[in-house]
């Protein structure tokens, strides 16, 4: 009989990444979407010195550029409902998307500063990592109690210099940690090294790891 398909879903991470830019650890448990994506839209910009120049002068670029990936997500709970009434309101599930936007205060006086966490955003091969810059969130549908049951949450993250990985392929960013994907395993991850990486990880039973388990690699 064959197996039958797995649709794994995209999911978002906080993380810390050390000062090279490279993948650190990861925090806490992912937040996975209710529905995946129709689009990922990638943006990448270079920075421009303003020297001040007259006449024309040819344009100057700093090293540092930026790259940013946007997206739509929605959630629906509209279907859990019993005699007319919401059993759940659809901000549970857009609060966790919310959580990156949290900044945690660190220094004082003027030394102060206020850091978001590190998102890590990962979608079968597609691995991005870097800040929530900004969540747009509609509420799209009403209970008759006004609950709302529908969102649309249009999401932001962006990073300086470190870009996109192929989280299958390893590279700058992505060889000290990787979370396991929702529907994966370490087969699908590590081919015939699957054991070794098992050993590697103390991992007592891989048939019952949950998605963002952070592997090292």
């Amino acid at each position: 009989m064959p197996r039958p398909k797995v649709v794994r879903k995209a999911m978002l991470q906080a993380c810390k990444w050390d000062r090279d830019g490279n993948l650190e650890s990861l925090v806490g448990d992912p937040a996975i979407v209710q529905f995946n994506p129709e689009t990922l839209k990638l943006t990448t910009t270079n920075q421009i010195a303003n020297d001040n120049n007259r006449g024309g002068a040819a344009l100057q670029f700093s090293s540092r550029g930026t790259t940013k990936l946007a997206f739509e997500l929605w959630f629906d709970v509209s279907a859990r409902m019993r005699d007319g009434r919401a059993e759940e309101d659809v901000r549970t599930y857009t609060a966790k998307v919310a959580t990156f936007m949290k900044t945690e205060r660190r220094g004082s006086g003027q030394e102060v500063k206020y850091i978001p966490p590190g998102c890590l955003f990962l979608w079968g091969r597609m691995l991005f990592f870097g800040v929530m810059e900004s969540m747009n969130e509609n509420l799209e549908y009403f209970s008759d109690q006004g609950v709302p049951l529908r969102a649309n949450v249009s999401v932001s993250l962006t990073k300086q210099d470190v870009q996109v990985r192929n989280a299958e392929n390893g590279g700058a960013g992505t060889r000290r940690v990787r979370p396991l994907p929702q529907g994966g395993s370490l087969q699908d991850m590590f081919g015939e090294q699957w054991q070794r990486q098992a050993l590697a990880n103390d991992i007592d039973d891989p048939n019952r790891m949950r998605a963002g388990t952070p592997i090292q690699a």
